[in-house]
């Protein structure tokens, strides 16, 4: 007989993570699917300031493998394994994954979103470094230095104004000369006194991969292919990010973005209705906090509607 699981988890940062140790202290032996990025974007963090609990900030690969050990002392198991297809129709529900076919009664989603890159050796060797994806994150490290910002769109005006708290000047740099951001983000960026915008430009490389920070950005005009380098300590992306999903297509409803579309913080739906025993938690429905007390306080959510519904069915 194929084992039927009580519940697996989809994903290993925050929401996944936190999940996991309730369901693990319920009783119900949950299966961690690790994902392609293990940790999620926590592990690709340098200090973390803004989790309660830690006066003195921690690092993100050590407050992942905290909660892993968290979870795994009370029962649930962490596997190095990916999903590739879901069929919530059946029941139980039935995975494509790493590990074979998997049998579970209840599904925690909590793949997450990845971020937008440029896609640049130098950019990703410099990633916690002073490139970043998240202002609210990592602006407080920037306080009167200069910076840029990469984007046309409202993620990457929101990304501008907020930083403006803190560095001394903002470059928005943007490869077009028109903007996808509505009208009074773009109005309000371009009104703010530190923030100055180069359009038609893209970053070709980030200076400092030696130095392990941030020294600056080789541009180039994409018009008149004149490049030149721009003096900054820090690199923010806002272009957007990607939920993990594709295997959740035709499943469960998701947006024109792709996040899974949840009522009642947790409830997966389609077509109106919710999907028994699937839920959702952390960035992979979360496109507008995206923090990582945010994603664990989802995953608690989760976990202990998994429990409700698991006693309401008898097991």
């Amino acid at each position: 007989m194929t084992e039927i699981h009580d519940t697996v988890i989809l994903g290993s940062g925050c929401a996944g993570l936190t999940a996991a140790l309730y369901t693990a202290r319920a009783g119900l032996k949950p299966l961690v699917l690790e994902g392609h990025e293990p940790g999620g974007q926590l592990s690709i963090t340098t200090l973390v300031e803004n989790f309660p609990g830690w006066p003195d900030g921690i690092q993100g690969p050590e407050l992942i493998d905290n909660m892993k050990k968290q979870a795994a002392r009370f029962g649930a198991t962490l596997e190095h394994a990916h999903v590739s297809a879901v069929d919530a129709n059946a029941h139980p529900i039935r995975l494509q994954s790493s590990l074979g076919e998997l049998h579970t009664r209840t599904l925690i989603v909590a793949s997450g979103a990845s971020a937008r890159w440029l896609g640049l050796p130098s950019e990703q060797a410099l990633i916690g470094h002073g490139v970043s994806s998240c202002a609210t994150c990592d602006g407080f490290f920037f306080r009167d230095k200069p910076i840029a910002v990469v984007g046309g769109g409202d993620s990457a005006m929101e990304e501008a104004i907020f930083l403006s708290r803190f560095a001394s000047k903002i470059t928005l740099l943007h490869r077009r000369d028109a903007f996808r951001a509505s009208k009074i983000m773009l109005e309000r960026a371009m009104a703010h006194p530190k923030i100055e915008f180069r359009t038609n430009t893209v970053v070709e490389e980030v200076l400092g991969v030696d130095e392990k920070e941030v020294k600056g950005l080789r541009l180039r005009d994409v018009t008149s292919g004149a490049q030149d380098v721009l003096n900054v300590s820090g690199m923010f992306l806002g272009i957007g990010h990607v939920p993990n999903t594709k295997m959740l297509l035709g499943q469960v409803d998701l947006d024109d973005e792709g996040y899974v579309k949840t009522t009642n913080n947790v409830f997966t739906m389609r077509n109106g209705a919710v999907v028994p025993g699937v839920f959702a938690c952390g960035d992979v429905q979360d496109r507008r906090y995206r923090q990582a007390v945010t994603a664990a306080g989802s995953g608690c959510m989760a976990a202990l509607e998994v429990e409700k519904y698991l006693e309401d069915r008898g097991h």
